[in-house]
């Protein structure tokens, strides 16, 4: 991936070091609790959010439409000057993940000037063994996440070591996909959507609330896409073998592989991400399309 020398984002907040002592807190991005009904009525409510900010016509998507274009991105060349090879130093992460911020920046700040909209940039929050959040506390092994209370994202990049190692997920592309999925998720903090499924979620059984939360993530996944094709389209940020790297992690943290991993067998029912095949082919429609009306979740029949 060329990173190296791209603009960086003024929205970094570094506290790594500080020696924070995690006590007691709750993580509670979107809440989990009570009982209703099915996702149908929440589905058609966030289609129409969508449709409506980004100045389409929510008649248009409810009635389909052709689908994602063919475009792929290009992944001719090879390793150039700009590219990340080898392990990074702490200056070197915090440059690589302001560079993919300022990246998604650039990215969703045209996208929504496109619609008429403005784009309010979140901050990412460096942090390392634990984090005080808007959301409550919160510790490395929660992996990176999306406070929309504060409406920052929090990220230990020694995280990025461990989706190397322990989930066979290594690359620099790999590690900006984690953090253009958690920026879509601020995405959908401004579209409406998260406070429309956390309100689900609230009156919802653990069934549907799980329901609910693996559309969001899916979701986020196919907003990431999103990114990567502007970011290679317009920019030309990614190199050869990029993409795979990318598909590579979607699949490796699916919810079907992580069970496997821990437990030995899959429980459908207590996914909150998604499988790696749902993971995995979300991306690829938001990365072939680059339009967020594409990334309907809540409204698709099938993953």
């Amino acid at each position: 991936m060329l990173w190296r020398g791209g603009r960086r984002s003024d929205n970094i907040e570094d506290r790594r070091g500080e020696g924070f002592s995690p006590g007691f807190g709750n993580r509670g991005r979107l809440p989990i609790g009570g009982r209703a009904g099915g996702i149908g009525g929440l589905g058609l409510i966030v289609l129409v959010l969508i449709g409506l900010f980004f100045g389409i016509d929510p008649m248009a998507l409810l009635g389909g439409g052709s689908g994602p274009s063919s475009y792929v991105p290009q992944q001719e060349g090879t390793q150039a000057p700009g590219s990340s090879t080898g392990p990074m130093t702490s200056d070197d992460s915090k440059e690589f993940v302001s560079v993919v911020v300022a990246d998604t920046e650039d990215t969703w700040s045209e996208i929504f000037r496109q619609s008429g909209k403005t784009y309010r940039e979140p901050t990412l929050v460096l942090f390392s063994g634990a984090v005080r959040s808007g959301c409550g506390v919160a510790q490395s092994a929660s992996g990176p996440f999306y406070c929309p209370v504060d409406q920052k994202v929090y990220l230990d990049t020694s995280f990025f070591d461990e989706l190397s190692r322990r989930f066979g997920a290594p690359g620099d592309f790999a590690q900006a996909y984690v953090i253009a999925h958690e920026i879509g998720h601020h995405v959908q903090n401004q579209l409406g959507i998260l406070p429309q499924v956390e309100a689900f979620q609230q009156q919802a059984g653990r069934a549907e609330s799980n329901q609910a939360q693996v559309m969001v993530e899916l979701q986020a996944d196919c907003f990431a896409g999103i990114w990567a094709h502007h970011a290679d389209r317009s920019r030309g940020l990614l190199e050869k073998g990029d993409i795979e790297e990318g598909l590579n992690a979607a699949a490796a943290i699916g919810d079907d592989r992580l069970q496997r991993q821990s437990q030995g067998y899959v429980v459908p029912d207590a996914f909150t991400h998604g499988s790696s095949a749902q993971r995995v082919a979300w991306f690829k429609r938001g990365l072939q399309s680059g339009d967020p009306a594409v990334c309907d979740t809540f409204g698709a029949s099938r993953p």
